[in-house]
């Protein structure tokens, strides 16, 4: 038997509140930072990064997209990725300088995209925040699992990652205000 209409709709913002759950599990995990607690903060944060990709996946092929589908989404999003850091920086996994250069561009990035809504414009994701997301859920799951597994050193890796995404969120962020200037101006 197929899923009502009403059940597809669903689906998606099942998943970003499944999401915005699983934010307490990797937070409760990082306050035990050895390496049971690291790789199930891991675990954790890696289920929530897939949920961001099935929902979006989801939503676009079923076309269900919903006004609280478009507010919990990105909200999600933003509190796994911010919380995460912030428990790393705790932690000395993360510099303190990225994780704020990276919330920054998150809050003007989020906040232009609000005036441009009020203004009757719509800013797209653009590929560049896409390959940012990408390159942020490696660098977080691999900084959550930090010691060494396999002989891979998982803090080096996942620094890697984190300098990759930081490049990408600076030129992601400087992409939408160029775009918003056209736009807005």
């Amino acid at each position: 038997m197929g899923k009502t209409k009403d059940q597809k709709t669903k689906l998606p913002n099942h998943l970003s509140v499944l999401r915005l759950i699983l934010i307490p599990a990797v937070v409760t995990c990082l306050y035990f930072p050895g390496r049971m607690g690291s790789f199930l903060a891991a675990l954790f944060f890696g289920l929530a990064a897939l949920t961001d990709l099935l929902d979006g996946f989801y939503a676009r092929r079923y076309r269900v997209v919903t006004p609280l589908g478009k507010f919990l989404d990105p909200l999600a999003d933003k509190l796994l990725v911010s919380v995460t850091m912030i428990m790393l920086i705790t932690l000395a996994r993360i510099p303190a300088w990225v994780v704020m250069l990276i919330i920054a561009r998150e809050l003007a990035v989020t906040g232009l995209r609000g005036i441009a809504v009020v203004e009757g414009q719509i800013i797209e994701a653009s590929i560049l925040g896409k390959y940012k997301t990408i390159f942020q859920s490696v660098a977080l799951i691999c900084l959550c699992l930090h010691h060494q597994y396999l002989r891979i050193d998982f803090h080096l890796v996942g620094m890697v990652f984190l300098w990759v995404a930081l490049v990408l969120t600076l030129w992601s962020g400087w992409t939408y205000f160029r775009v918003a200037k056209r736009v807005l101006i």
